[in-house]
């Protein structure tokens, strides 16, 4: 964990660094470690790096978020946006800037989540209802690995096609929310990030209490009931937990997929199993695959950039199928 840390660090350096302008690393280092507000210092404090700091804690909360999602229905391709998640919340994103105004007409303000708005909120509620919803359908199927990705992806297409009439009816701020829902990381700000860092912190710490609970139910639900964990309790708090992560990132970020499936199996692969381990590293793989994506979208068209969900979906798409393959 000490040597992801330092790698994210160092990622994290590197990336405020680069950009439509390549800015050298000591003047990096010299924004964050003095404050500095003059020429380049004042662009990389100002812009930048309240960019990479938005890209590691929305990837942060949506690895954890996939790997405690993955650990609830014991299915490893089971992420909060393949269980509709992503479209609920997006859906719950778009009803509260309508309904809050928000909503500007230009790019510029997109996303720009005003203290106390509802978008959050809104964004939550889609975002657990779609979970719900698939989990319902998946399960008179015993929730089996195809049976539970079909009925994400029956919930994800009902609420998207929902999202899309709503789009239809922006006219010319289409093209603006249409960028915001491919996942728009450009826009962020100190105040974004201080905005989002209450709804990480919460959701974080509820599933890292709940990650002992997680490691018995993987030995069955009868299993886990016999040594005392209340099955049905750890399942509501964990998803509620996932879910308010995922939405809150969308709100404030737009739909970023991928992130919350290929962490958790990363972690797997390179840390102890059990959750008080897992969670944590899934966060730490999230950031780092977050940020590194944000850098590649940055940089693939200089001086345009891509949506960061453009570049996450040439990686991630690849990625499930080599999973069903393996299985």
């Amino acid at each position: 964990m000490a040597t992801g840390v330092a790698l994210l660090a160092c990622v994290l350096v590197i990336a405020a660094s680069i950009g439509t302008v390549t800015i050298p690393i000591h003047v990096v280092l010299e924004a964050v470690l003095d404050g500095s507000d003059a020429g380049l210092a004042h662009v990389v404090w100002s812009v930048r790096l309240p960019r990479v700091a938005m890209s590691a804690l929305v990837g942060a909360c949506l690895g954890a978020s996939g790997a405690a999602t993955q650990a609830v229905f014991r299915n490893p391709l089971a992420d909060p946006y393949l269980l509709g998640a992503g479209s609920g919340a997006g859906l719950g994103a778009i009803v509260g800037f309508e309904l809050s105004g928000e909503l500007p007409a230009d790019l510029a303000a997109a996303g720009a989540v005003s203290p106390g708005s509802i978008v959050p909120l809104c964004a939550f509620a889609g975002g657990l209802g779609a979970v719900l919803l698939t989990a319902a359908l998946a399960r008179a199927r015993a929730r089996r690995t195809e049976s539970l990705v079909l009925a994400g992806v029956v919930v994800g297409n009902m609420l998207a096609a929902i999202t899309t009439f709503l789009l239809l009816r922006e006219g010319e701020r289409l093209r603006a929310v249409i960028t915001w829902t491919l996942g728009n990381l450009a826009l962020a700000s100190w105040r974004q990030v201080g905005e989002l860092a209450p709804y990480v912190v919460v959701s974080l710490l509820a599933l890292m209490l709940v990650a002992r609970p997680l490691d018995a139910l993987q030995l069955g639900d009868e299993t886990a009931e016999t040594l005392g964990v209340r099955v049905v309790a750890i399942r509501r708090i964990t998803l509620a937990a996932a879910t308010l992560a995922t939405s809150a990132s969308i709100a404030y970020v737009g739909v970023i997929g991928f992130v919350g499936l290929v962490a958790p199996h990363v972690a797997r692969r390179l840390i102890a199993p059990t959750h008080r381990a897992l969670l944590p590293a899934s966060a730490l793989f999230g950031a780092l695959l977050l940020v590194l994506a944000d850098l590649g979208a940055r940089t693939i068209v200089r001086p345009a950039e891509l949506p960061v969900g453009i570049v996450l979906t040439l990686v991630g798409g690849p990625f499930v199928l080599l999973v069903l393959r393996s299985r």
